[in-house]
């Protein structure tokens, strides 16, 4: 059911000019599907996005975050109430340190990170060069690549909790595990504000060489176009991918949706792919896989909005 009108006006009244209406989220989706949210408010700063939060919840007015809006994919019906988008993206590296480090806010990307990173001599973050998405969106669901991830590359965060304020969290609070952490498991009330990061010192030429390879390597092992990302955790011992090529799954398609022929663990959107075909092709894949191999995948995209 839409916003009703009083709280309309309220949120009118508290964000003016940085709040915008019925706006599709298919344009602020890494796989650019997604229907309108009742209200969207735009954030440039970490105090920004804790206030943006604090009103928020002072109001008792449900919201959501998007960064990057990568592994996400957005009902068709949209989403009621307020989706903030994050666009926090200072970055601040103690580039002289013994131990450098660097603070980021969470709607800097991981690339932006390890590229800014590298042209400072600073190792230790060249695994993120060419990931999606936001730092925020990538701390919550402990994203990673070759051989690195979110969990080894954190000394802290900062986040702001509905009940006890600004916080700071070393990254054992975070309890990260494959592709998720504390966060994403147990949905607290709380909101990811920015990060402190460890690097080190190398040789400017060998990282450059190395985001360049792993770079290429994604390029290599991964479609273009409009998608959310790996659709499904690799599950232990396997890989998605693999199960789902097995299953005989490449290239299957409901409506605009595709699965990969490239990499059947991404989704495709052809153009105008709607949600429900993309949910569907989600059920029909897993269905395949359990049927033959006895393998419940799960997924790593999460589902949000009214479904």
């Amino acid at each position: 059911m839409p916003m009703n009108p009083a709280s309309l006006s309220e949120l009118r009244a508290t964000f003016g000019e940085n709040m915008q209406e019925n706006v599709p989220l298919s344009g602020y989706t890494a796989a650019r599907i997604g229907g309108p949210a009742d209200a969207l408010v735009f954030v440039r700063k970490a105090d920004e996005l804790a206030q943006a939060a604090e009103k928020l919840w002072k109001m008792e007015m449900p919201f959501s975050v998007l960064g990057g809006g990568s592994n996400v994919l957005v009902s068709d019906q949209g989403v009621r109430g307020v989706v903030i988008i994050n666009r926090a993206r200072l970055l601040k590296f103690n580039s002289k340190a013994d131990l450098p480090t660097v603070h980021a806010e969470t709607g800097v990307t991981p690339n932006d990170i390890a590229q800014r990173a590298a042209r400072l001599g600073l190792s230790g973050f060249e695994w993120a060069a060419s990931v999606p998405g936001s730092l925020g969106g990538a701390i919550y669901g402990n994203a990673g690549a070759f051989g690195g991830d979110m969990a080894g590359s954190l000394i802290s965060v900062e986040l702001i909790h509905r009940q006890h304020g600004r916080q700071t969290w070393p990254v054992s609070k975070l309890e990260c595990d494959y592709r998720s952490s504390l966060l994403k498991r147990e949905h607290p009330p709380v909101l990811l504000l920015s990060a402190e990061l460890t690097l080190k010192h190398g040789d400017q030429a060998e990282i450059q060489s190395k985001m360049e390879q792993f770079s290429s390597q994604r390029r290599a092992s991964q479609p273009p176009g409009a998608s959310m990302g790996s659709m499904f955790k690799n599950p232990p011992g396997d890989n998605a991918g693999r199960l789902l090529e097995a299953a005989g799954l490449k290239g299957k398609s409901i409506g605009n949706a595709t699965i990969s022929t490239q990499h059947a663990n991404f989704f495709i959107n052809n153009g105008q792919t709607r949600a429900e075909d993309m949910r569907a092709l989600i059920e029909l894949a897993q269905k395949a896989v359990l049927d033959q191999f006895g393998i419940k995948l799960e997924l790593e995209v999460e589902l949000i909005g009214e479904w």
